[in-house]
């Protein structure tokens, strides 16, 4: 197996930590969506021993993921599962918190309807879900290499940066408690299950 490197998870992961330090600080048990290359995962469950981190991607991921974990030989980090919106059912784990990073506007705007909506439905009373990446405030772009990015992306084929109201709507049933802004024109948008 063969540990993928993504210098953004790289870059990132620091300024992501400092705030799952704080709205994490009394969950138990985390899923995290897209757990892409596995760096994000190894990370924050050794900064953050407190947690039990489970990973989940589609397949083809897993072996990054495994590569990751078995270098790092953490006792609270669990092997990926295969989970993808509208295709896997929701895992069957005790969690009361979820985490996920540049997703969103990879997923298709159906999917990331889905993912919204099943965590309001999955995640219970005080659970709190924290969703990193770029996304648009007011209908607008936060900057010129958003507008850029995204337009590369729905090239691509992806979905493309959703914008922070169209997330609330899709949410009814949790609350967006902070937008917080962070680097390279990102946020981290903090829900909770009230």
């Amino acid at each position: 197996m063969t540990k993928a490197f993504s210098p953004s998870c790289d870059r990132n992961q620091q300024p992501i930590l400092d705030q799952l330090s704080v709205y994490f600080k009394h969950s138990h048990q985390v899923l995290e969506i897209g757990s892409g290359t596995g760096q994000h995962a190894v990370f924050f469950a050794k900064h953050l021993p407190h947690l039990l981190w489970n990973t989940s991607d589609m397949l083809d991921y897993h072996g990054s993921i495994q590569a990751w974990m078995e270098d790092a030989n953490l006792s609270n980090l669990v092997a990926p599962i295969t989970f993808h919106f509208g295709k896997n059912d929701w895992p069957e784990l005790d969690i009361d918190a979820v985490f996920t990073a540049n997703t969103t506007h990879i997923m298709q705007r159906d999917e990331a309807k889905l993912m919204m909506e099943t965590i309001v439905s999955q995640l219970k009373s005080g659970g709190v879900f924290c969703q990193y990446g770029p996304m648009n405030v007011n209908g607008k772009y936060t900057s010129e290499g958003n507008r850029d990015f995204d337009h590369h992306l729905q090239q691509s084929g992806c979905g493309g940066i959703r914008d922070v109201e169209e997330l609330v709507e899709w949410a009814a049933g949790m609350t967006l408690i902070e937008q917080i802004p962070m680097p390279a024109n990102n946020f981290l948008l903090v829900w909770k299950v009230l």
